[in-house]
Order: structure tokens, then C-alpha cells, then sequence
């Protein structure tokens, strides 16, 4: 267990404050947690405003997607979660996941000067095919409404080694730079600045004005891929309401909502 926050992690509010980032205030951050996810879901149900974030060095029970577990390195990874005061309707939520996505793409692009930065739909941020980061995003809702959204991110910074079972598909911000690997308060401020700055555009009006930016860091247009149904054909891109589009053979476009695709290898 690891039992102080990192040298490189304590000037996160700092650089939000300089930044005049909307969100990011405040900022609890921790060596050791369960899941910073699980932190801003109790956060939220006690009343904490909208751009609380939570941070820790390690978490003893992170998770990804479909509940699988995240695998990270203490201290050497972005473990974030931020809190989201937004009232929008369930189908909004996989747009935010995008637009989260699109914000740690930037963050890392900005930090580490690469530019084959991706994201590959619906969560991952990936160079090269390997993972570099990931995005959950989880929402409580009244009814049928959203009042609150937890965007949780973990980032592979420091990290030049992986475990035996990821070690082919994964890779890190300090693989990827050009130079000195950035600090992972800055990689946590910008992606905390970019994600302000465009959402609520997306809350109020989808992903149309952001449609030029998904086109280019799109990891799949062009490529043939399969569903987890099955569906097999060549993605053509991300609509305004989130969704892969896939050309089957036959001409059809497929829209999928949710769930995962794999690149089909020719």
C-alpha cells in the first residue's frame, strides 16, 4: 500500500487554479483509496459541487469498464474522478464518455508532443494500437434524468513496464514523449481544462461541434472491425449521438451504441 501522494501529483490544484479550470475544485487528493470513482459517487449522494475531483497514487479496487479491474502501478498513473453537476438525459452519458476521451487525447497530446494520440471507441485513449489510457463514466440518475456524472479517467504517465498479460497492448505517456516524461499534475490539469471547456456544448447539443475533432483522432476509421454481436465491416466514424458507424460488406451502415469492438486483422 502506498502511503504518501507523489511529489509530481501535489501541484494538481495549483496548476487547475492557474488554469482557470471550472472544474477540478475542489480537489481531494489521497495515497490510497478504493476507486476515486467510488469516492465521487458517495461525494455526489452528500451533496459535493460540481467539479469536485478526487485523486490517489493507488487504488486497491480501480475498475474499467463492465466492472473489470484496472490495472495501474502506484504512482505512476493519473487516477482521477471528477463530479459533474449536469441534468441531461441517459443517452447523453456515452457523448460525455467521448467527449472525457477527446479531453485526456488532448491532455497527453499537449504534454507529451506526440501526435498519433487516438481514442478508440467507446473509452480508450491508445498510440499505436496500445492503450494508454481508459475512461468510465457513470451516472446517477431521478427518474429519467441525469442530475450528476462521474468521469473517471486512469492514465498511464510514469509507467515503462506492464504486467505479463497487458505488456503487448499497453503503453504510457513517458513511452510516447518526446523528450522528459511531463508531470502527472499537468496531464490532470489540461485534461480537466479541455473537458470544462467543451461540456456543455455536448450536454446541450451533442457531439455536432465536436464532430471535426472526433474525424481526426478517430483509432478506427477506415479499419475493419467486429463487434462483440458479430457485426464485421469497415468503421466509418462516430455520429453526433455517439455511436460507431460500421459499413458491413453489403453497403449497410450499422450504428452500435454500446459495447466493444476488435480490429480485425487482414
Amino acid at each position: 500500500m502506498i502511503r504518501r501522494v507523489g511529489a509530481d501529483l501535489e501541484r494538481a490544484r495549483t496548476l487547475v487554479a492557474e488554469l482557470g479550470c471550472g472544474l477540478g475544485h475542489p480537489m481531494t487528493i489521497v495515497a490510497t483509496t478504493v476507486s476515486t470513482n467510488d469516492d465521487a459517487s458517495r461525494g455526489a449522494r452528500e451533496g459535493a459541487p460540481h467539479g469536485a475531483t478526487w485523486v490517489a497514487e493507488d487504488q486497491t479496487a480501480g475498475r474499467g469498464r463492465r466492472g473489470r479491474s484496472w490495472l495501474a502501478v502506484p504512482g505512476e498513473c493519473v487516477l482521477a474522478s471528477v463530479l459533474l453537476r449536469v441534468a441531461c438525459s441517459p443517452q447523453r452519458l456515452p457523448q460525455i464518455a467521448l467527449l472525457a476521451g477527446l479531453a485526456v487525447r488532448d491532455a497527453v497530446a499537449r504534454a507529451s508532443g506526440a501526435d498519433d494520440v487516438r481514442i478508440k471507441w467507446p473509452n480508450d485513449v491508445v498510440v499505436a494500437d496500445r492503450k494508454l489510457a481508459g475512461v468510465l463514466v457513470e451516472g446517477a440518475t431521478v427518474g429519467a434524468r441525469v442530475e450528476a456524472v462521474v468521469v473517471g479517467v486512469g492514465i498511464n504517465v510514469h509507467a515503462r513496464s506492464f504486467p505479463d498479460e497487458i505488456a503487448d497492448r499497453a503503453t504510457s505517456v513517458a513511452l510516447v514523449t518526446r523528450g522528459d516524461p511531463p508531470d502527472r499534475a499537468v496531464v490532470l490539469a489540461h485534461f480537466l481544462a479541455s473537458l470544462d471547456r467543451d461540456l456543455h456544448v455536448v450536454v446541450s447539443r451533442g457531439l455536432g461541434l465536436l464532430r471535426a475533432r472526433l474525424e481526426a483522432a478517430d483509432a478506427l476509421a477506415g479499419r475493419r472491425v467486429r463487434s462483440e454481436a458479430g457485426d464485421e465491416g469497415i468503421a466509418a466514424g462516430i455520429d453526433d449521438d455517439g455511436r460507431l458507424m460500421v459499413r458491413r460488406d453489403g453497403g449497410v451502415i450499422a450504428r452500435l451504441g454500446a459495447g466493444e469492438v476488435f480490429l480485425v486483422r487482414t
